[in-house]
């Protein structure tokens, strides 16, 4: 039996996790024990914080809304409690749109619900 040496498939690994890491400072881009670590923790705050970012979206939309319903002398609150009592099912999202876009469709929407 021919003895196999896996120096390659190390180096290969090491290879892989450097190109993650390229642009750390100091030892984490040069240490692999610390390449490790960091890599880590990129991996986690990355899933962590692509799932705070569509927080962060409606926050966003809700300024947005917000900022135009006053402008009709009333706020996001009112606005969407009496949206839902007369069954519009319009979703933050496409009312930010409508207010960004197309400010006389909005205020017919806010018109309506008054």
């Amino acid at each position: 039996m021919v003895r196999i040496k896996r120096g390659t498939m190390v180096k290969k690994g090491r290879r892989t996790l450097f190109s993650q890491v390229k642009g750390y400072r100091l030892g984490r881009s040069k240490k692999v024990r610390d390449a490790t670590t960091a890599a880590l923790h990129a991996g986690v705050h990355a899933f962590a914080h692509r799932r705070k970012k569509k927080g962060d979206f409606k926050k966003l939309w809700i300024v947005k809304i917000n900022a135009l319903a006053r402008k009709s002398s009333t706020n996001y609150s009112k606005l969407v409690s009496s949206l839902k009592k007369q069954n519009i099912k319009l979703n933050t999202k496409v009312l930010s749109e409508l207010a960004k876009d197309n400010e006389t469709a909005f205020k017919k929407i806010v018109d309506s619900c008054k």
